[in-house]
């Protein structure tokens, strides 16, 4: 597989609170569908551990991510009133790691700088 090589992904991993799996179910459906829409998107999935949902998700630069989250901000609101967010990472190359640092640091997330990578 090859992808843009400005690619940026997004690591948020949600605990539920007991008994809310329905709930996010639901809303995972609203994230999806609301993703479906972004031209950005290069991929965007969800992955289920017990009471943890992780998002696997990737975008075509830091302009990507930020379109991303204003377009999902209500169901994300949404899902922070019924789980907790325990991680949340970026991944990328450095300019576009750099020009998120600003606009989301009060998320307290990691900041992953690629280092090296394969190419096909």
């Amino acid at each position: 597989m090859s992808l843009t090589t400005n690619l940026v992904t997004i690591h948020p991993y949600f605990k539920l609170q007991p008994d809310k799996k329905s709930e996010a179910e639901a809303i995972v459906k609203d994230f999806i569908a609301r993703t479906e829409t972004e031209s950005a998107c290069l991929f965007y999935e969800f992955t289920v551990n017990g009471d943890v949902v992780f998002c696997r998700e990737g975008y075509e630069g830091a302009a990507g991510v930020l379109a991303h989250l204003e377009n999902v901000g209500e169901p994300l609101g949404k899902m922070l009133q019924i789980s907790e967010l325990i991680r949340l990472e970026f991944h990328g190359p450095a300019a576009e790691i750099d020009s998120l640092r600003g606009p989301l640091g009060h998320l307290n997330p990691d900041f992953y700088v690629l280092e090296a990578a394969a190419k096909r």
